[in-house]
């Protein structure tokens, strides 16, 4: 897919709210054995730079996902097939890995307390012209992620540097966000106002072709139910239900 086309894709995401991608995904992967119906979204991921908590007005983010996944500080380093790909070959700092025009995906093991990304971190993702960051962690230097403008999404925020618990462990790998698996080049869609949700690359096309439709059907059981039709009857005119 070329550069342009995906771009042209995300800007007819931007019209529409995490809710409907979800509503989008939910019909989508009922069809799909084995695969949870969970829309997508990343639980707990709340907005924390250059603004804080959820806020009607702010520009949407979206972006595919470059994943880098931590692990405990004293854990060996994971074995990797292809290290130039999926690892963190020497003389290189994990942040440099970082891609232009994605939204860096941190994943954090559960229960640790320090942060997975501070200010110098997000200078230099801001520099690389990385698109946003959404941590399955923590996130600190809370003032200077603010001042370099990049959009920063975490489940919570920590006082301690990363090197207390945590080092990169790998990275273009599929991660678990609480039960929803992100995998490189997956389309993160961060809702200044709603959420989080991920849309798996594979489903990007069918979640655009529905979203107008599911949209249009709830305007109208909408319309209706304003008017003061009950709302099982809107519903099983419009939806179908």
């Amino acid at each position: 897919m070329s550069t342009s086309t995906i771009d042209q894709k995300l800007r007819l995401l931007e019209q529409y709210s995490a809710c409907d991608v979800s509503d989008a995904l939910v019909k989508l992967q009922k069809s799909s054995p084995g695969r949870p119906a969970r829309g997508g979204h990343l639980a707990d991921i709340n907005p924390i730079s250059p603004y804080i908590g959820r806020q009607a007005g702010q520009p949407k983010i979206i972006a595919p996902a470059v994943t880098f996944k931590f692990i405990p500080k004293d854990d060996p380093a994971p074995e990797v097939a292809d290290p130039e790909r999926n690892g963190f070959p020497p003389g290189k700092h994990w942040v440099d890995w970082a891609e232009p025009g994605t939204i860096s995906v941190l994943d954090q093991p559960e229960g640790q307390y320090c942060a997975v990304l501070g200010g110098i971190m997000a200078a230099r993702m801001r520099y690389l012209g990385v698109k946003g960051v959404v941590a399955n962690g923590r996130v600190r230097d809370l003032a200077e992620l603010h001042a370099s403008g990049l959009p920063v999404w975490s489940r919570a925020t920590s006082t301690v540097g990363t090197n207390a618990e945590a080092k990169p462990g790998q990275r273009n790998v599929p991660v678990d966000i609480k039960g929803v698996t992100v995998s490189p080049g997956d389309i993160i869609f961060c809702d200044p106002l709603e959420g989080v949700v991920a849309i798996p690359k594979e489903l990007l096309d069918d979640v655009l072709d529905l979203i107008p439709k599911l949209v249009a059907q709830d305007e109208k059981v909408k319309a209706d139910v304003e008017k003061g039709v009950p709302v099982f009857e809107a519903m099983k005119k419009h939806r179908n239900v």
